[in-house]
């Protein structure tokens, strides 16, 4: 299901709501902060199983950095670390060269990642400061729209794990806004709530193997093994990814 997640809620909130509407288990393919907004796959019944072919796929987001202030977490909910005076046109620039490409940035404190056992943003709650590992990304592409009165509207196509509150802080500000329009193949302008996508329909980015009934249950019991990245497929109905198999 592609779901246009409005602010506010968690992402695990909407899983959950779309779970109690349809009895069905349900996750997501990537997890978007409380306060953005945009697209968000979620996987429901058997489904989940594809978790793992759709979370690391490239994802475009469009974002409003305020660079006259930083905060502990990158975006507006975070406490104010410092203000300053913006950066001009042609240093921020300077500084979103340095940001395409391969990046090497740390992740910001208030995220899911664990430190010792404990998720960050837990640690960051309470107001224990610890070294945040570095993540290495790729910024595919990076583009300044508008920047007005210390406001920079920017368009990123990255890698799966890219913080785009880290990206913030590296210029010297922090996310006012921040929504995701695509995900892989997938866009948020076709979220819609009431449309449950077959699984086959899922993963358009692998190629078909197409086989017939008696093949199709072969694989299904386990005497038969398909080792190519392909979604097998029998009479449009979606048998097994890459040796997972859906029942």
């Amino acid at each position: 299901m592609l779901v246009d997640k409005p602010a506010g809620p968690s992402s695990f909130a909407v899983v959950k709501r779309l779970r109690d509407r349809t009895g069905a288990r349900a996750g997501h393919a990537g997890t978007l902060d409380p306060f953005a907004t945009g697209l968000l796959l979620v996987l429901l019944g058997s489904a989940t199983r594809l978790a793992q072919y759709l979370v690391g796929l490239d994802k475009r987001y469009l974002t409003e950095i305020d660079l006259s202030a930083r905060t502990a977490t990158g975006d507006v909910e975070g406490e104010l670390l410092e203000r300053h005076e913006p950066s001009g046109a042609p240093e921020l620039e300077a500084r979103l060269d340095e940001l395409r490409g391969e990046v090497e940035l740390p992740v910001p404190a208030a995220s899911a990642v664990k430190i010792e056992g404990e998720r960050a943003y837990r640690l960051a709650r309470r107001g224990v400061v610890v070294e945040m590992p570095i993540r290495r990304s790729s910024v595919h592409e990076l583009v300044l729209h508008r920047y007005t009165n210390g406001i920079a509207e920017l368009e990123l196509l990255v890698s799966s794990g890219t913080y785009v509150r880290a990206i913030a802080d590296a210029l010297g500000g922090h996310c006012v806004s921040l929504r995701r329009s695509e995900v892989g193949p997938f866009d948020v302008s076709a979220a819609d709530e009431e449309r449950i996508l077959p699984p086959v329909e899922a993963l358009p980015f692998l190629p078909v193997l197409e086989v017939g009934v008696e093949e199709a249950a072969a694989i299904r019991q386990g005497r038969r093994r398909v080792d190519e990245r392909v979604r097998v497929v029998c009479q449009g109905e979606l048998v097994a990814v890459d040796g997972t198999v859906l029942p």
